[in-house]
């Protein structure tokens, strides 16, 4: 391919580059692998992670494919990757607007500077609030009060965040049992949470298309495993008919918990360590955790 050619002839010829450098080309190399960095921290966050790590095999077995010489492989690579680049934009649209949103919003010094003292950690989650959401669903389905709770992990869930109403209140068992009581205005629909605040309620989610899921389940059970196929987001769902409790996560249910059995689950999904680490400097990018 003529891009590959492009790509090992400019690789060859580099070093002749450093001799001629000066402060001009030092600040544009500079800027730009500023502008990679906060592309690759935006990603970490959205479906364009995954994305990318495909992105990646593909690009290895196609240098793979030019070293030994498959020119089939080659010009089927060649003729589809103009589709490709528009598929992609397409496919990451929503993220693409988000980010730009984004952008508008945040501080241009906050924005350069790397790093931040005394930041909030919105995606920690407290032992409190584990206690106080697994209470909840027992309550729930000691009653037969339907639930679907959705906890945010890396990748955001903003763009579902949006379809519902904003709550941004402290989790408590009590907020929760009265969310989704019947006949009250919040009760349809899904809650976030967000670390240890309910960001928002009443949010629609994506259906699942496993086909490998009971006919008994409602849409409720199908939309929480629809938003754990797209996310690494954990989902609670309080059957109405039954009063069993599921949990969703990575397209996978597990159904008929007990309160031990979630909490258990809760705390091995959401990398509970029983510490919170408040006034720490986080250098943008990485885990919260600080793995």
């Amino acid at each position: 391919m003529k891009w590959i050619d492009t790509v090992i002839e400019y690789l060859k010829n580099f070093s002749t580059y450093f001799p001629t450098m000066d402060i001009g080309d030092i600040a544009e190399i500079l800027i730009i692998a500023l502008l990679l960095y906060y592309l690759m921290v935006w990603m970490k966050t959205t479906r364009a992670w995954a994305l990318m790590k495909g992105i990646i095999v593909i690009f290895a077995f196609l240098v793979f494919a030019y070293f030994c010489q498959m020119s089939t492989i080659l010009w089927m690579a060649e003729n589809v990757l103009g589709f490709a680049v528009t598929a992609l934009i397409v496919v990451l649209q929503p993220e693409l607007r988000s980010a730009l949103e984004q952008l508008g919003k945040k501080s241009i010094l906050t924005s350069v500077l790397p790093f931040e003292t005394n930041r909030k950690e919105e995606n920690v989650f407290s032992e409190k609030t584990i206690n106080e959401i697994v209470k909840a669903c027992v309550e729930m389905s000691k009653v037969k009060t339907g639930a679907l709770i959705v906890i945010e992990q890396k990748v955001s869930v903003k763009e579902y965040e949006r379809t519902g109403i904003d709550v941004d209140a402290i989790v408590s068992s009590q907020l929760l049992i009265n969310i989704f009581e019947h006949n009250t205005p919040l009760h349809d629909g899904a809650v976030i949470v967000r670390g240890n605040r309910v960001v928002s309620a009443t949010c629609y989610l994506p259906l699942s298309d496993n086909m490998g899921l009971g006919k008994e389940l409602g849409t409720r059970h199908r939309a929480g495993v629809g938003i754990s196929e797209v996310s690494d987001s954990l989902t609670i769902i309080v059957s109405e008919e039954t009063g069993t409790i599921s949990a969703a996560h990575e397209g996978e249910l597990s159904r008929d918990l007990n309160a031990e059995e979630l909490r258990e689950r809760m705390e091995r999904i959401l990398n509970k360590s029983g510490e919170e680490n408040k006034n720490k400097l986080i250098w943008k990018g990485r885990s919260r955790s600080g793995k």
